[in-house]
């Protein structure tokens, strides 16, 4: 798309005034209030090379200006944990305030539940579904590095995780790794992690295991 040039030099300089100050605003806005600026993510681990990048449809630099839900539908490893946040109802509450996603995998989900397991979490025992999401919640923005150096994170359903950081892996509690963080989209961050978090025991497996 071409734009005209303009014929007012004093008015072109004070758009180009304008357009810096507003430059300077973003960069030194409140550090208290969620970043809403969209910025080229840099996201990193070993599952990142199966999601889009580059110019594709749903990169990383993309889903840093969208809505946290829109952000998930684009991320196509995560389409249980999608599903599980929006039938629970708390997917509308992301919109609003700064929030850490621990993101399971399908794979971990295929791993933690069977299918007839699932499906009365989704359909029935919302409580318990509402439980197991808010254990994969923490209020606020936070990358892995700070997670890391704080060394615990409390998640929504009152569980408090341990962190550490070994190499390039940031394990959460005993069992949890990263496989590919710090994605980010409005008032959000998302980290992907390859196994399930929260009380619900494990029960998959047999012929109804869920994948």
């Amino acid at each position: 798309m071409s734009y005209p040039r303009t014929r007012h030099p004093r008015r072109a300089g004070a758009l180009l005034a304008a357009a810096l100050l507003l430059t300077v605003t973003a960069c030194t806005g409140d550090p208290h209030q969620p970043d809403t600026t969209p910025v080229a993510a840099q996201i990193s681990g070993p599952l990142c090379a199966a999601l889009p990048a580059g110019d594709e449809p749903g990169n990383p630099t993309y889903l840093a200006g969208q809505p946290v839900a829109t952000a998930l539908q684009w991320m196509p490893t995560l389409t249980t944990f999608e599903a599980a946040l929006r039938t629970s109802g708390l997917l509308p509450d992301l919109e609003h305030d700064g929030i850490t996603l621990l993101a399971p995998s399908d794979d971990a989900f295929a791993t933690k539940f069977s299918d007839d397991t699932w499906d009365a979490l989704m359909t029935k025992d919302q409580d318990k579904l509402r439980t197991l999401v808010k254990a994969h919640l923490i209020a606020g923005t936070h990358t892995l590095d700070e997670l890391a150096d704080d060394g615990t994170a409390t998640t929504l359903d009152g569980a408090t995780l341990t962190v550490t950081r070994t190499g390039d892996t940031t394990r959460f509690g005993d069992k949890a790794d990263a496989v590919c963080g710090d994605y980010q989209a409005t008032r959000a961050r998302i980290h992907i992690i390859n196994t399930v978090l929260g009380p619900l025991p494990t029960d998959a497996g047999g012929r109804d295991h869920r994948g």
